[in-house]
């Protein structure tokens, strides 16, 4: 099943059918040139249906950010077969920037995932250029880690996040 998650000013739901055209937007975009992008429809189809079947496969993938009722960007947790760990990932929309939508959903995602599997690491793959998904990384509680792994060789900063023990507040 696939949560829907609230947070102060978010709900964090499953994609719809209706979101598709937003993702895909994004994904033509120059603002995807972070994630390998822009991209085409097809490719871009493929990361949609990717991030709702890793809910099945893993237990774990995206949702949709909401803010106000309407549909800013994506948040969650995919691992492709080429990630060596599962990623927490986010993209706001054009226009949905600066407001915090970014770090007050992938702290949530990272609560969720630490609460509802058995994970004790998570990771972010960051382009080097990226300095804004570094920063809301970092506010999330990532920790540069120059010994990961990542998919794309050493192209990307990867900020790591570790299980909360018991006495962590975050």
């Amino acid at each position: 099943m696939i949560p829907t998650l609230h947070t102060e000013r978010l709900t964090l739901r499953p994609y719809q059918r209706s979101d598709w055209e937003a993702y895909r937007a994004f994904a033509a975009s120059d603002r995807a040139k972070y994630m390998g992008g822009p991209i085409d429809e097809a490719k871009a189809w493929g990361w949609f249906a990717n991030d709702t079947a890793s809910w099945a496969l893993y237990g774990f993938g995206n949702l949709a950010i909401e803010a106000n009722g309407i549909h800013v960007g994506t948040v969650g947790l995919v691992q492709p077969p080429n990630f060596p760990e599962p990623e927490c990932g986010w993209v706001l929309y054009e226009g949905y920037e600066g407001n915090g939508y970014a770090t007050e959903a992938g702290a949530a995602m990272l609560a969720h995932t630490f609460a509802t599997t058995a994970l004790d690491t998570i990771v972010s793959y960051i382009d080097p250029e990226n300095a804004a998904s570094a920063a809301v990384a970092q506010r999330i509680g990532g920790v540069e880690d120059p010994n990961a792994k990542g998919p794309f060789g050493d192209t990307n900063r990867i900020f790591r996040y570790m299980r909360p023990t018991s006495g962590d507040t975050k």
